[in-house]
């Protein structure tokens, strides 16, 4: 029976070890963090339906529907919007997904934290805390020896690393692949969604997801968590992008209220609500983090150690495909590997299909997000000009909005052939 062994206990990492364990192939998960609650990044992911089918397929049953029932109330479309708060377009949900009958070809907003609590259901005995990967090496017959800062090593049949943007395991296996600055640095914001602040929140940033345009080299995004059977807990997420040179050589020194200060000026000609949106986002919400992308490299030779997720194909959030490309990954390797474990296919040949594959789609998404990125960056008079023109015109003449902006959506999320092909 093949064991695998996988770096990283992120959305990725555990949602390929869902995925193995439901098929019946030894898995453990090493993650540096000491304790399960360690990570408390409670920040709203944007499912699409690539991410949804992939959860479906990784999921038993049961945490597909706790699944369901943990994702936030869908709608509200996606709005792109003027610093006076005036709507150029609003992109409806039925043209950015149009609805299906099947939940898995659905799109959901969801909780990062309560996705994550989802992905650790059932997985106590496989999850090892506190391991911190140091490098890998190969035994007499090719089988990969994982070993840990804290003096320990592993043995298993395949190794994954699903380690991030900075993974160990992908330094060593693939020393040539390399990230770049994409000179850009996000800063994320939360504010507490209650009686008290929908009192004075524009409606229009009260739902769905929205995109500040400023014709300055930086831009604000919004988006709305909101349970479905509300706890008292409602967000409205906000990313404030900008190009480096508008931060502190080294924005994650500051503290929350110092970067609130920093995009406060930034602001200062904006509509009163989104610089009160700023100014009332407590503190202890707001971090930094600047964006990097993977450059795309050569392809390799299969073996029995692999990647996923951004361990590979990091990309800036623009776009928000990160996550559902990650689990992309997870759905494509567990499938797989399950082939192999079945003896369909030979171990190595099953993980350079893998890789393949992966290479395309997710080097297409860390493209889109490279665009978005710049798009919403732009600052040239003349191309800001004439995209307001077009978005406003989009607005009024739906034909013109369904060609501008429905392939965008549907391209990143459209099924692949393998998964269009029946479940093993």
């Amino acid at each position: 029976m093949t064991d695998v062994l996988i770096v990283g206990g992120g959305i990725g990492g555990l949602a390929l070890a869902q995925g193995l364990r439901k098929n019946g192939i030894n898995v453990s998960v090493y993650e540096r963090d000491r304790h399960r609650d360690d990570r408390v990044d409670r920040y709203r992911l944007a499912i699409n339906p690539a991410g949804s089918r992939s959860l479906r397929a990784c999921l038993p049953d049961r945490h597909w529907h706790a699944f369901t029932d943990s994702v936030g109330r869908p709608g509200g479309g996606f709005g792109f919007l003027g610093t006076d708060l005036r709507t150029l377009v609003l992109v409806e949900d039925a043209l950015m997904y149009p609805d299906d009958p099947d939940p898995a070809e659905r799109a959901y907003p969801v909780d990062r934290q309560t996705l994550r609590g989802v992905l650790l259901d059932g997985l106590d005995d496989a999850v090892h805390y506190g391991r911190t990967f140091e490098r890998y090496e190969l035994t007499d017959d090719g089988r990969p020896t994982a070993h840990f800062a804290d003096g320990t090593s592993v043995t298993c049949d395949v190794l994954v690393g699903a380690d991030g943007i900075n993974s160990r395991v992908r330094a060593q296996y693939l020393p040539t692949a390399t990230q770049r600055d994409t000179g850009a640095v996000g800063v994320g914001l939360k504010l507490p969604l209650n009686d008290g602040t929908r009192a004075w929140l524009p409606a229009r940033l009260a739902e769905g997801m929205n995109l500040v345009l400023t014709g300055a080299p930086h831009f604000l995004f919004t988006s709305v968590f909101e349970r479905q059977k509300p706890v008292g807990d409602d967000y409205l997420l906000c990313a404030f992008v900008a190009r480096n040179e508008l931060f502190p050589s080294r924005p994650e020194r500051l503290d929350g209220a110092q970067l609130k200060a920093y995009v406060a000026g930034l602001i200062t000609d904006w509509h009163p609500a989104l610089r009160r949106l700023i100014d009332e986002c407590p503190p202890d919400d707001v971090s930094v983090f600047p964006f990097q992308a993977s450059d795309r490299p050569a392809p390799w030779a299969p073996s029995r150690v692999t990647v996923l997720g951004d361990a590979v194909h990091g990309m800036p959030p623009a776009g928000g495909n990160g996550a559902n490309t990650a689990l992309r990954d997870a759905a494509l390797l567990t499938r797989q590997l399950s082939l192999a474990g079945t003896g369909h296919l030979p171990l190595l040949d099953a993980i350079g299909e893998y890789e393949t594959d992966m290479r395309e789609y997710g080097f297409e998404a860390v493209d889109l997000a490279m665009r978005t990125l710049h798009q919403g960056m732009m600052s040239n008079p003349v191309n800001v000009g004439l995209t307001r023109g077009w978005f406003s015109l989009c607005g009024m003449v739906s034909p013109l909005r369904r060609m501008t902006f429905g392939p965008s959506w549907a391209k990143i999320s459209a099924p692949r052939r393998w998964e269009r092909a029946a479940a093993i």
